[in-house]
């Protein structure tokens, strides 16, 4: 069963140099003492914080600094851009009328990038 996503979960982009830390808006609901987290919390930098370099030849910067450089692929910062709220959430959970967020969900990053949950920042509360 997936556990349940909270404050300091650990998440991986696929395009991303180096792993980061989920920061959920607070809800005034908690799991295992820390802020929990629902599917909204897709917001870049202020629940998405960047994950080093990109390394997404879609990413403008790194198209930009890769023509630069004739070619040779360049990363440059990360800056998340997700529009979309985690897919798919938890389907017997809520959290603040949306479906809390479990460590089996994925966000999409307009730059191509699928960002994942590496660990949930708690292991004792486990939700469908």
């Amino acid at each position: 069963m997936p556990n349940q996503v909270c404050m300091g979960a650990v998440m991986q982009c696929t395009f991303g140099v180096a792993p980061s830390s989920l920061v959920p808006t607070p809800k005034m609901v908690s799991t295992s003492y820390v802020d929990a987290a629902n599917i909204m919390d897709n917001k870049p930098i202020a629940n998405i914080p960047p994950f080093g370099m990109c390394n997404s030849p879609s990413n403008p910067t790194v198209a930009a600094a890769t023509a630069a450089a004739l070619g040779v692929l360049t990363p440059m910062p990360c800056v998340p851009n997700t529009p979309a709220p985690w897919a798919p959430g938890s389907a017997t959970v809520m959290l603040c009328n949306m479906p809390a967020l479990n460590d089996t969900s994925k966000l999409n990053c307009i730059w191509g990038g699928v960002i994942s949950i590496n660990f949930a920042g708690q292991a004792t509360h486990q939700i469908a």
